[in-house]
């Protein structure tokens, strides 16, 4: 008896140390991504927009919603990422995280990034809410996973245990004006990440 004890604890153990933590994320200089940094989200494909911004897209001043430069030259606006657990300073491939613009709006929101329903569309907004982890919260968590040699924004939170939430890729979808916003699409959006 005691040595199937001891087998199955020594089993356990070896589980447990096997385990690793997902791959961290690197910048375009290979350094690793860091949580409350400043980057931008940057297009692999250039001559197809440049970085990420805020910017009205419903007929409205307000509320913005994130979509993607039209020039190749332009970086966006700085973001900062903020992994599930605060206490963690690098950002990991596949880990629910929130992300959030650094600069102000003119608008009365938060900046963090939500996915809402609009006009039969599921488009990142920027009036989530930072933390909090929960079936409250469950737009507003976001994941990198590796995308071929470079990464891609994936919606797909496992902050709730009981919740079966839609998963997909973000991408770019251009919209009746000419606005490049960013939702759920059969594309994904290939990135990259610079330091601000």
């Amino acid at each position: 008896m005691k040595t199937l004890l001891l087998l199955l604890l020594f089993s356990t153990i070896s589980l447990c140390l096997g385990q690793s933590s997902p791959d961290p994320v690197r910048d375009i200089d290979g350094d690793l991504v860091r949580s409350g940094t400043d980057y931008y989200i940057l297009p692999v494909f250039r001559g197809m927009g440049g970085g990420l911004t805020l910017a009205p897209t419903r007929n409205e001043s307000c509320p913005l919603d994130v979509v993607q430069e039209p020039q190749e030259v332009d970086n966006g606006l700085p973001l900062t990422f903020t992994p599930i657990d605060p206490k963690k300073g690098v950002i990991r491939e596949s880990t629910d995280l929130n992300i959030i613009f650094s600069a102000s709006s003119i608008c009365i929101q938060s900046n963090v990034w939500n996915l809402e329903e609009y006009e039969g569309q599921l488009i990142v907004s920027a009036r989530g809410v930072s933390g909090n982890p929960g079936r409250g919260t469950l737009s507003n968590w976001f994941k990198i996973e590796k995308y071929e040699d470079d990464y891609k924004i994936v919606f797909c939170p496992t902050v709730c245990d009981l919740c079966r939430p839609f998963c997909g890729d973000i991408g770019v979808k251009i919209d009746e004006n000419g606005s490049r916003r960013l939702a759920i699409s059969d594309v994904p959006f290939k990135i990259f990440f610079k330091k601000a």
